[in-house]
């Protein structure tokens, strides 16, 4: 990829109908953006009820809105991102605390995550994940040499994550906590903490994820459904045990669009959390590649755009890139290990494609930044420090 000279780059807009953006994600992220919603409708219509479509209807206008806001969010400098990174986790903050308030926050299957706000529900960990990736690239590129040379330049973004982490665990939400973790320990490894410092985070968040399993008990069991779910198919192994049968029966291309049956009788959650499932079922092994393989290419642009941000001298921008890269790519790893049993279950959307409207908008909200952080890498314009 080349970066034009701002001369160049400033004359050639005036003339295109088109931004100079990498099209190819746009393309990723709409093949998996479309296959989310066929796959959404195949999972919910077979549902006879007074409203079939409603699940349908609903992912088309989380959709829309996600549209809408990658657009409006394209058009925001970068550099307006890295200043307002210290708001925005404060306002993430305030959004987690708002969950606390008794009778404010909406409760589902044992978990209070939602505000209602209108016909609208809010999920403040989604977006909290975006906030925090903003305010850590920020924070790395004001404090790179204390991270890299004290420990406790190290410590002080650690405080900030663990209180965003306890809050969101207080929902309870175990899996986007480990996301948001390992989000944040990766963006400081890429950042340049020391390697012993990483190695012993890595040891005490580990420790405290064990801990957190080991006390829990409908955690300790999920586990230990992970480790065999075939003793207990009918009690805790069932979502697994199903999920293994859907991919079982869709071998190599799949039974047919619309003709799986693990989604009608059987698969709990089958438009959420085990989408991928159904996609397993419905067009096999091929499809299931496809969708990894698309994951895959946008993760790889991600950190591709990064590299060419740090050679362009936007150190924000690309951390941001490498944040964001992160976090897709590790959620689409957790949500695809556990449909094949590759990990213990948890509640975790697949990015882009499962059905929930935070999930949708914000996934939507990451492409655009990419997006943005790319146009400005080709352009060489606006860079963070106005040159």
């Amino acid at each position: 990829m080349n970066v034009q000279p701002r001369s160049q780059a400033t004359s050639g807009r005036g003339g295109q109908l088109l931004p100079p953006v990498d099209y190819w994600i746009i393309f990723a992220a709409t093949a998996l953006l479309g296959l989310g919603l066929v796959m959404v409708a195949s999972a919910t219509l077979h549902r006879i009820g007074d409203a079939p479509f409603h699940y349908f209807n609903r992912h088309l206008i989380s959709l829309l809105l996600g549209v809408i806001c990658a657009v409006s969010v394209f058009f925001i400098p970068v550099r307006y991102w890295q200043k307002s990174g210290a708001f925005l986790f404060v306002l993430g903050l305030v959004l987690l605390l708002l969950l606390l308030v008794p009778g404010l926050g909406r409760e589902a299957n044992g978990a209070t995550r939602w505000i209602p706000i209108g016909p609208f529900n809010l999920q403040s960990s989604e977006f909290m994940k975006l906030f925090l990736v903003v305010y850590l690239a920020g924070y790395l590129v004001r404090r790179q040499e204390e991270v890299a040379s004290s420990v406790w330049g190290f410590m002080k973004p650690m405080i900030l994550l663990v209180l965003a982490s306890g809050l969101i665990m207080w929902q309870p939400d175990f899996g986007t906590t480990a996301v948001l973790m390992v989000t944040a320990m990766g963006m400081l490894f890429l950042g340049g903490v020391p390697l012993w410092q990483f190695g012993v985070l890595v040891i005490l968040a580990g420790s405290v994820m064990v801990g957190l399993v080991y006390h829990s008990p409908y955690r300790l069991q999920r586990v230990a459904t992970f480790l065999d779910p075939w003793a207990d198919v009918q009690g805790s192994g069932y979502q697994l045990a199903q999920a293994l049968i859907a991919f079982g029966r869709g071998e190599w291309f799949g039974v047919g669009l619309g003709s799986g049956i693990q989604k009608q009788f059987y698969l709990p959650e089958a438009h959420t959390d085990f989408l991928m499932a159904v996609i397993g079922e419905e067009l096999g092994l091929a499809g299931t590649l496809a969708v990894i393989l698309l994951f895959v290419f946008i993760v790889t642009r991600a950190f591709s755009m990064a590299a060419q941000a740090e050679r362009s001298g936007s150190r924000f921008a690309s951390y941001v890139a490498q944040g964001l890269g992160l976090w897709l790519g590790m959620q689409a790893f957790i949500n695809i290990g556990v449909n094949v049993g590759l990990l213990p279950t948890k509640g975790l959307t697949l990015p882009l494609m499962s059905y929930g409207g935070n999930s949708i908008i914000v996934a939507c909200i990451i492409v655009a930044m990419l997006l943005r952080i790319d146009y400005e890498n080709r352009t060489g314009y606006p860079l963070e420090n106005g040159v």
